[in-house]
């Protein structure tokens, strides 16, 4: 199995973006709800669409509404070439002072659709919001 070096081929500007983007709290492109107990957010990617390097830090679930092909970049430097199908759901969570950054590039040729929701009663305390519309 070949090594990969971390950020190989990732270009000044993407670097950059994941500096300033270390502790962003928009997972989705929109956040269509939060209430006390979890945020709900849907991604809608356009082909060649990018939602910004983001950090989770809450537990969460994910469903992929339409099934397509992406790019993710991770804050470990790892470039993965993903495909996802109609339906497709995972759960994912995280310790006391664990996280996860990335960003999610629409690959394919038609829109790429997800819902995310973030369960607020998670080992780690939500990022803050602010600024991010739909927001309380």
């Amino acid at each position: 199995m070949a090594e990969t070096t971390p950020f190989a081929g990732w270009s000044r500007d993407l670097r950059d973006e994941l500096d300033r983007n270390e502790g962003n709290p928009a997972v989705g492109t929109r956040l269509l709800l939060e209430d006390d107990r979890a945020r709900h957010w849907e991604i809608r990617l356009a082909p060649g669409q990018r939602l910004a390097f983001h950090r989770h830090v809450l537990d969460y679930v994910w469903t992929c509404v339409t099934g397509g092909a992406a790019v993710s970049h991770t804050g470990a430097g790892e470039t993965l070439a993903v495909s996802y199908g109609v339906g497709e759901t995972r759960r994912l969570s995280f310790g006391t002072g664990e996280s996860m950054i990335h960003d999610l590039e629409n690959a394919g040729d038609d829109d790429l659709v997800f819902t995310t929701i973030e369960y607020l009663a998670s080992a780690n305390a939500p990022l803050p919001l602010a600024g991010i519309r739909g927001a309380a």
